[in-house]
């Protein structure tokens, strides 16, 4: 195996996330990440560390030299180590809303997936239900359907979600299985077709295009589709705001003292119009601040 090592010190102020999530895709062991990821179809382990605040050490281990690079590649844009905020923090540290947690936690970012059907497969998966039921259903397919390799110490056994190719000649019963619904197992195999032909390009630098095709197929709304921008392909301008998150969020703060009021979808987007370019995070500081925090603020949030 080949290892490939790289020291970032961020442009901005970074905290490396502290748990792996509820997939069980992402192990933590001490202050360290460890995660298999799939280069062109070939197993790649990386790490992750934070030693210290102005520095992240990212490590890959991969059968060739230019597997292990992308490794480490996707990882860095995933956790988001090289990005710069400082445009949002100058925008938005005095804002009425988000100001107070803007000033506190610079380092707030949305989670990513360091490939976009990732997000997307998921963001089925977590339509309409509670995220911790979601996230059984997606332990169960990552068990049943997902690749598995050798972790760093070659003692123990990483898991990696199931490519697009494997989802697309999953019967969606087998789905159902998984206590996925009937719908949302045909939806989840329709797009996993999609990405696998090539009709939709997850990558494409015209992320409009592909989201209009994914739109086609019924059971993919515009939570979805908000959920792959904002998770997948790293767009901080697009806020998945038919989440019952935002809408009980914003139907608190704008319902006369209502606790229990319900905005729409509309007024979600046209309450954080004021944000326009980074709405996708300016949602996770008002969640983590305005609605108290918790599970809504943690499960879209790399660092809470």
């Amino acid at each position: 195996m080949v290892e490939v090592r790289r020291e970032i010190r961020p442009a901005w102020p970074y905290r490396l996330p502290r748990g792996g999530g509820m997939d069980g895709v992402v192990r933590r062991r001490g202050r360290v990440l460890e995660r298999l990821l799939h280069v062109e179809g070939r197993p790649a382990v990386v790490r992750a560390a934070q030693p210290a605040a102005d520095r992240v050490v990212l490590g890959a281990r991969a059968e060739r030299h230019d597997l292990a690079e992308e490794a480490v590649g996707r990882m860095v844009r995933a956790l988001g180590v090289e990005e710069h905020l400082g445009g949002f923090y100058d925008r938005f540290r005095d804002d009425p809303l988000i100001g107070r947690s803007v000033r506190r936690r610079p380092y707030l970012r949305p989670s990513c997936r360091p490939e976009p059907f990732e997000a997307l497969a998921w963001a089925v998966c977590e339509q309409l239900i509670e995220y911790e039921r979601a996230a059984a259903i997606e332990r169960r397919i990552v068990v049943r359907l997902g690749r598995r390799a050798p972790g760093w110490d070659g003692a123990t056994t990483l898991r990696d979600l199931p490519d697009a190719a494997t989802l697309a000649g999953v019967a969606p019963a087998v789905l159902q299985s998984f206590d996925l619904a009937a719908g949302r197992a045909l939806a989840l195999v329709r797009v996993a077709k999609e990405v696998a032909a090539g009709r939709v390009d997850l990558h494409a630098a015209d992320h409009e295009q592909g989201w209009r095709r994914l739109r086609r197929i019924p059971g993919i709304g515009s939570w979805t589709i908000a959920v792959l921008a904002l998770h997948g392909q790293g767009r901080h301008d697009v806020l998945p705001a038919g989440d019952l998150a935002y809408l009980k969020l914003v139907g608190r703060l704008t319902g006369d003292g209502d606790p229990r009021r319900r905005a729409t979808e509309e007024e979600v987007l046209a309450f954080f119009a004021p944000y326009e370019g980074w709405a996708g995070l300016a949602g996770l500081h008002a969640l983590g601040w305005r609605a108290g925090g918790g599970a809504a603020a943690t499960r879209f949030a790399a660092a809470a």
